[in-house]
């Protein structure tokens, strides 16, 4: 996914704010689900974060375009764990900078915030949006 940074994601020096890159992945995993025609809250539950592991590798600033690439690492059965990656945008000579990492930990839960077993298709449905 590509986006841009604007104004309103960085403090007063232009550099995007540090939560502001949470912000961008989540935006990212749902418009994996939305450009399928589908909501990341299913009919059973929804996802919701148990562990994240973010790693700062260089700033984003204002103006800059971002590319988001979100993979597959690993499935459970009632969770799994995303690896998302915020590239910067170097200019057509230099092409893409690594700028963050992610590794986060979804958990699949009814609505009042019991883990429940993800079931089949929904599976297959996560193993498709994600690059595995």
């Amino acid at each position: 996914m590509k986006i841009r940074v604007y104004y309103e994601d960085t403090d007063a020096g232009g550099i995007v704010y540090h939560s502001n890159y949470l912000n961008f992945c989540e935006r990212a995993r749902s418009e994996l689900f939305f450009k399928k025609g589908l909501s990341p809250v299913l009919k059973n539950g929804h996802f919701v974060a148990k562990k994240i592991e973010a790693d700062y590798i260089a700033s984003a600033k204002l103006g800059d375009e971002l590319y988001i690439k979100t993979e597959l690492v690993g499935m459970r059965a009632a969770s799994f764990e995303l690896l998302q990656t915020i590239f910067k945008d170097e200019g057509a000579s230099l092409g893409h900078k690594k700028i963050f990492e992610l590794k986060i930990l979804l958990v699949y839960t009814t609505f009042d915030g019991r883990p429940q077993k993800i079931a089949q298709d929904i599976k297959e449905l996560l193993s498709l949006l994600f690059i595995a």
